[in-house]
């Protein structure tokens, strides 16, 4: 054999091995390719939230952009209001129930049963009615709306689209997102008012207070900026409802069951950017907007 062709010794190949270089066929050291950028574990979630935040941008962009698909628009409302207008109001009786009969408790602790009414109908308007509204939104319609981009990118729809020069963001995506904050806007009022009665009946009926007192401390308490922030709240959080069920409808993984994680996951995300939001504009407001009186 000759000196061309022999292998290296053992002593070679266990200096390489200490060197940490890989073996490889004929002698020579492999090239080690270099770990990618992308690969990083941190990087995926942050390069989703960019994408999540990029199509927010795009679809406020183009909500302004001709044509607007007014009947998509229209669909889409009628929709999403048909399948969360009775469990918004079913909802929301228990929910200031609930909360009547705890403030009702708590005021009778504190010797303060005047300010009962007050302090539960501001609860119901400030905090309870948006989240209601944005967690049946999410659930409801959110889902359907994943699950139909979904479905639509699985088969290529999509795709089609784009080589035809049609935007899929500005044909399915933004009337979907603004049917979402419209009819969050609207249901926040109803279930404001479902709710304001239910505790109005609970703490009257079994708490055996009085109407007068009910009304009087709401009027002594509550203000105007109380409802504004509660129909602001519902407008951000519809918003992000259809930019979250949009954001995962676009971009499903593993066909069919890919859809279907792509609805669980657009549900559990926006819930747990709703009460995220939820407190920073609940701090925002009270620095904001000094309370009545004060």
């Amino acid at each position: 054999m000759s000196a061309d062709t022999r292998l290296p010794d053992s002593g070679a190949r266990r200096a390489r091995h200490r060197r940490g270089l890989p073996r490889s066929r004929g002698g020579s050291t492999a090239n080690t390719a270099p770990r990618p950028y992308g690969a990083h574990p941190l990087l995926g979630p942050l390069r989703q939230t960019g994408q999540l935040f990029a199509l927010a941008v795009r679809v406020v962009r183009d909500i302004f952009r001709r044509p607007f698909q007014f009947r998509e628009f229209v669909e889409q409302f009628w929709f999403i209001a048909s399948v969360t207008i009775l469990p918004a109001a079913l909802v929301s009786i228990p929910f200031g129930a609930v909360i009547a009969l705890q403030v009702g408790s708590l005021t009778q602790q504190l010797g303060a049963q005047s300010f009962t009414g007050g302090a539960s109908v501001l609860a119901v308007i400030q905090q309870a009615s948006p989240l209601i509204v944005a967690l049946l939104i999410a659930g409801a319609g959110g889902s359907a709306i994943c699950a139909d981009l979904g479905s639509r990118k699985i088969r290529e729809e999509l795709d089609a689209m784009t080589v035809m020069g049609v935007s899929p963001v500005q044909r399915l995506v933004v009337p979907r997102v603004l049917a979402a904050m419209f009819v969050s806007l609207l249901l926040n009022g109803m279930v404001s008012v479902v709710g304001t009665l239910g505790g109005y009946f609970f703490n009257v009926v079994m708490q055996h207070g009085t109407p007068g007192a009910y009304l009087q401390s709401f009027s002594a308490l509550a203000q105007l900026p109380d409802l504004y922030i509660s129909e602001f709240k519902a407008l951000v959080f519809g918003f992000i409802a259809g930019i979250v069920a949009a954001y995962r409808g676009l971009n499903p993984r593993g066909g069919p069951k890919g859809v279907g994680d792509a609805v669980n996951q657009s549900v559990v995300i926006t819930f747990i950017l709703l009460f995220f939001v939820n407190t920073v504009l609940t701090g925002i407001y009270l620095q904001i907007v000094p309370p009545k009186g004060g």
